[in-house]
């Protein structure tokens, strides 16, 4: 890991982006270089079994070819930009003769329609909808959900900060999942509680399965005597409910989440159709961890639960079988009239 293997980063990143020849393209290239699998992923990694002075003077490389990278990805970013308005306004000509154009209905928005649909099914099963705030405190995004200042897991998640403070004088954020709502809710309502928390969050990523952008339906079911089971049969009938079909399987396989304990990933299988035989990770799931139940203000040696998270997109495009998270927010009429 030397200054060469940096330098040439840099200069691979800027041939990447130079052959992009429209921003889905220059997004995909971003991906390779500085997505959380990219090509400087490996490097930060390697920062952690180092020794203090080997540290720094990798970390200072590597901070130096990230802004390199950073720097030609703006800068090409701008460049199709521009090419893309001298088309348009050299490709497009008025004619004031043709008719004037009729107004057309509107319909709904595919996850629109998702959305209700999902409330339908959970408000049929005593589940209450509750929203909260976009723009987050560390405490509510963070800490209250086990995730302490120093706490490794705060790295899964690119995060949005803005230039404002909370009164403990850390930064303001774009919240990265909507799992605060349910420790905004459970701090002011007692037990049971049977809670989904919905809307946009907000993450530094993009590419054709992830947008800076997205929506989190997440569950929450707490009381005296809920468990594993209670999940199991819930999502269970959620899914059904949701792909209209008794032929699926569901599983559950072991995972990690600082907020739950034992924590557990969502996979279900078509029996039938296109996606016949194939897994599909469709949620994250597990027990409520004790000291997330402690921060509600409850005692988990008497109130315990379970929180399951799912992307509205996702299960949108197993619904559908789009393969383009990024059609979604194109306005692409050609795509949304499908729907």
């Amino acid at each position: 890991m030397n200054s060469e293997n940096l330098n040439n980063l840099v200069k691979e990143a800027k041939n990447a982006f130079r052959l992009a020849l429209n921003v889905a393209e220059l997004e995909n290239a971003k991906a390779k270089f500085l997505g959380k699998s990219g090509a400087l992923a490996p490097y930060f990694e390697k920062l952690a079994s180092l020794e203090i002075g080997e540290k720094k003077e990798l970390g200072k490389k590597l901070n130096k070819s990230k802004l390199e990278i950073e720097k030609l990805l703006v800068g090409r970013r701008q460049q199709l930009k521009e090419t893309q308005i001298i088309k348009e306004l050299h490709g497009e000509e008025i004619d004031p003769s043709l008719p004037g154009r009729g107004k057309g209905f509107g319909g709904w928005h595919p996850l629109t329609t998702s959305l209700k649909r999902i409330e339908e099914i959970f408000q049929s099963m005593s589940f209450r909808f509750v929203d909260g705030p976009e723009i987050e405190t560390d405490w509510y995004n963070f800490t209250a959900l086990n995730n302490p200042k120093d706490h490794p897991a705060r790295s899964m998640q690119d995060t949005f900060y803005i230039n404002n403070f909370d009164s403990d004088g850390l930064k303001l954020l774009l919240r990265t999942h909507t799992s605060p709502v349910q420790v905004r809710y459970a701090s002011k309502n007692e037990p049971p509680i049977r809670i989904i928390s919905y809307g946009k969050t907000y993450r530094v990523d993009s590419d054709a399965t992830h947008s800076p952008m997205f929506h989190q339906i997440e569950g929450l079911w707490i009381g005296e005597n809920v468990n594993f089971g209670h999940l199991k049969g819930l999502y269970k009938t959620f899914l059904k409910h949701f792909f209209e079909t008794e032929d699926l399987e569901l599983r559950f396989r072991p995972s990690f989440f600082p907020f739950t304990e034992p924590s557990a990933e969502i996979d279900i299988k078509f029996s039938s159709g296109k996606l016949q035989g194939t897994w599909l990770e469709v949620a994250g799931a597990g027990q409520v961890h004790p000291s997330v139940i402690r921060n509600f203000g409850f005692d988990p040696e008497e109130i315990i639960g379970f929180a399951f998270g799912t992307g509205l997109e996702r299960l949108t495009m197993i619904r559908h079988g789009i393969t383009d998270l990024r059609l979604f927010y194109e306005n692409d009429l050609r795509f949304l009239r499908q729907f």
